[in-house]
């Protein structure tokens, strides 16, 4: 999957944050007349977050000849879209949808978000759409620089001014979990959009992860001169654990970027919710964290350990740094170390022979 950037901010976009009043990029205008929005048909052999080829070209029947006359109707994918949860986060769950017939993956992704639409039925327990109720999706077009544009009916603006940055979080994530989709760009019924339409949050040249999901403020820390990176954090909804991204800005310290990250996670979210603390309030990183080759290093004192004579670290906890530290596109997969530990071994005593990818995770996710 194609990584989005967890690179500093220009000083530029951080004036722009700050007059906007609000924790979002603010993007310059494209005032260019578009091409009218085609089908989705546009969108081709695209690759999923989880690893998965998606082809978005309509297959051929692999049927025999002299074979009864049976439809793939039955078939489904694992599709990750961006829900709400119960606590009003933008979070991933994997659904198992059917696989479309056509090449129109991006445009069902997108007809999963919409309320009362298919995705109902669906809905793990405390999660719901984000798209206004009776949204059609009208086209899609994904141009050469990775922008998707999404063209979207009227009742598109019938949501509420507190709902914009979930419903554009939620689409842009769901969009962007696909190889060659960048950002996204919104027309309602054919007409560009340079803001959201409800209470105008900019889209410009186009709306993407560095835009940041689930932004948290923070009094304590100096806009101009912090970094924003996205943490993972656990949460839990009756049975269904899963994983909140949200956007916070740190004050990069000695340990540099990765290191500083590694700290804020061990500080816990900064947001009051039902995000999960894993970390034990001793654990320690022993040095600054090292990038070799795409595997990132972080050696950690014992105390990290939820077993110091197992040698078992939780789950929780490599897969926070795991899924928070590939963020970066530098950062391919993790190794993580413990002090005077030769092998660490997860809660089920199986070993961390290699280091840790994100797809590994998404292979294991249970709803």
């Amino acid at each position: 999957m194609q990584k989005r950037s967890l690179l500093p901010l220009s000083l530029t976009v951080f004036l722009t944050i700050i007059l906007s009043g609000c924790f979002q990029g603010e993007q310059s205008l494209d005032n260019e007349e578009m091409d009218p929005p085609q089908d989705a048909e546009a969108v081709d052999e695209l690759e999923s977050e989880t690893g998965e080829e998606v082809s978005t070209k309509g297959e051929e029947s692999q049927k025999e000849e002299g074979e009864g006359d049976e439809t793939t109707a039955s078939e489904t994918v694992d599709r990750q879209l961006y829900l709400i949860d119960a606590n009003g986060m933008v979070a991933s769950q994997t659904l198992e949808i059917p696989q479309p017939e056509s090449n129109e993956v991006a445009k069902q992704a997108l007809e999963y978000l919409v309320k009362d639409g298919p995705v109902t039925s669906l809905l793990p327990n405390g999660f719901q759409a984000v798209i206004p109720a009776g949204t059609q999706i009208l086209g899609l077009n994904l141009e050469d620089d990775g922008t998707m544009i999404v063209d979207v009916s009227k009742e598109f603006e019938s949501y509420e001014a507190e709902q914009e940055l979930e419903i554009l979080q939620a689409m842009t994530y769901t969009l962007t979990q696909f190889e060659n989709v960048d950002q996204m760009k919104l027309r309602i019924n054919g007409d560009p959009q340079e803001t959201m339409p409800v209470d105008g949050t900019p889209i410009g040249d186009g709306y993407s992860r560095v835009n940041g999901i689930n932004l948290v403020q923070s009094d304590s820390v100096d806009l101009l001169g912090s970094e924003p990176v996205t943490l993972y954090y656990p949460s839990i909804q009756g049975e269904n654990q899963y994983f909140v991204p949200v956007t916070e800005y740190i004050n990069v310290e000695d340990s540099g970027l990765y290191g500083s990250m590694v700290q804020a996670l061990m500080q816990g979210p900064n947001t009051d919710t039902n995000l999960q603390h894993v970390f034990n309030g001793s654990a320690e990183l022993t040095n600054a964290p090292s990038l070799n080759e795409g595997v990132l290093e972080v050696v950690f004192n014992q105390e990290v350990l939820q077993d110091s004579e197992q040698a078992v670290i939780s789950n929780e906890v490599m897969e926070t740094l795991v899924r928070t530290l590939t963020q970066d596109e530098e950062v391919e997969a993790v190794e993580v170390k413990v002090e005077d530990v030769e092998t660490l071994f997860n809660e089920n005593g199986e070993p961390y022979t290699e280091p840790v990818t994100t797809q590994s995770f998404y292979s294991t996710e249970k709803l």
